[in-house]
């Protein structure tokens, strides 16, 4: 049985892509307020039919899911459904609880929805993470260095090791990482903070948001984060509403990410 780190290694190497495609899908993405929800399933066929033999992986943000409420839900379901047993399919939730509210949140995810791997929120400490790493076959990626404009405000704080605040999630996670299924989240708009990431937990698998339109560094996100482990790096709205929105326009979107990286793997 691999562990979910051993699983993504395994893909990445098989589909020869550290290609990960965010599904945040909204009416507005769309340019039309008064999209319905039956489009928005259309399209997500689509931009899976189109994407699914170049990605590594696949990233449902479920607050694009929940705002239609038990019709997002059940949107979620089917859209899972529509994977192949290849793939992999992180549920981008961002829990962060404790205790049993943790558990019940584990249950969902993972056993409900059959999740891959979840993003975790770590701010609440190994309590929060615990239930999530109990199966080694199923996989976290902890929020770290976010891609956001104001994620400094607090995970830049320094120790008085001038260590800061997302390091110390890192080593933590580093040593948390005994089932083999922890990865970190860090954004593609701090490279050189993916190479201070990569000191402290070496080997652990990086889920890189923040290429496109949130103008992230694609070429130091690959560079960094494939120097001492593995990264995937995720691609949203640069793909999925790319073009004249067809199959066409974002398989071809896709295909020049996922070149770029190739390319960038083969140069270092």
């Amino acid at each position: 049985m691999l562990s979910f780190n051993e699983k993504l290694k395994k893909s990445i190497k098989t589909k020869r892509s550290h290609l990960c495609v965010g599904l945040d899908i909204s009416p507005e993405g769309l340019g039309n307020k008064n999209t319905s929800l039956s489009d928005l399933k259309d399209h997500t066929l689509k931009i899976i039919n189109a994407t699914q033999d170049l990605a590594v992986a696949f990233k449902p943000n479920l607050g694009f899911y929940e705002r239609w409420g038990s019709q997002g839900f059940q949107w979620l379901e089917q859209t899972i459904e529509i994977f192949d047993e290849e793939t992999i399919v992180i549920g981008d939730a961002k829990r962060g609880d404790i205790g049993n509210t943790a558990k019940q949140y584990a249950q969902s995810l993972f056993n409900h929805f059959n999740f891959d791997a979840v993003t975790l929120n770590p701010y609440m400490g190994y309590d929060s993470i615990e239930p999530f790493i109990m199966d080694p076959t199923k996989g976290v990626f902890v929020l770290c260095r976010t891609s956001n404009k104001s994620a400094s405000d607090f995970q830049n704080f320094e120790d008085q090791s001038s260590n800061a605040l997302f390091e110390s999630v890192a080593e933590a996670c580093y040593d948390w990482n005994t089932n083999d299924n922890i990865g970190l989240v860090v954004g593609a708009t701090a490279p050189k903070e993916i190479k201070r990431v990569r000191k402290k937990a070496p080997g652990l698998p990086l889920l890189i948001p923040g290429v496109g339109n949130q103008g992230g560094d694609l070429d130091q996100s690959m560079r960094n984060g494939n120097t001492n482990g593995i990264s995937i790096i995720n691609v949203s709205r640069s793909i999925i509403f790319s073009g004249d929105l067809s199959e066409y326009s974002i398989r071809n979107a896709a295909k020049h990410y996922l070149e770029k990286m190739r390319s960038l793997i083969n140069d270092k």
